[in-house]
């Protein structure tokens, strides 16, 4: 036969028994809990060192953007004084073909006029030489 002190220690066994059960399931939630935590730490780091690479990323494609602007300006400037050196060119050249018909023209006048004063020679000389002249 038991006695009323067994008994209670049944009852205070079991109680025990029970507290422990339920400290045990309270340890492997905390557990999992941990896990889960640290899981999420880590995705954060990670998450974290992404969106630094993507700043950089993008900091460096502003960067790459800014200085095709700069380029596209260059390469309007440098246009814009090519064609005005072209027109230079052109209006230079332009000139220098007025300039060169103006020679032809007078050099044709002046060899036109040397051909009639060897003609009107040519032709004192015949009379001189017929003994007309």
């Amino acid at each position: 036969m038991t006695t009323d002190q067994q008994r209670q220690d049944i009852k205070t066994t079991a109680a025990a028994l029970e507290e422990w059960r339920a400290a045990e399931r309270t340890v492997a939630v905390a557990r999992r809990g941990r896990v889960a935590a640290e899981a999420a730490a880590a995705a954060a780091g990670e998450a974290a060192d992404a969106a630094m690479a993507t700043a950089a990323a993008a900091a460096a494609t502003a960067e790459a953007a800014r200085q095709a602007v700069t380029a596209a300006a260059l390469a309007e400037s440098s246009a814009q004084k090519t064609a005005t050196a072209a027109r230079a060119v052109i209006q230079t050249s332009r000139s220098d073909v007025a300039d060169a018909e103006t020679d032809v023209a007078q050099a044709e006048v002046e060899e036109a006029a040397a051909h009639q004063r060897y003609r009107d020679a040519a032709t004192l000389a015949a009379s001189r030489a017929e003994g007309t002249g």
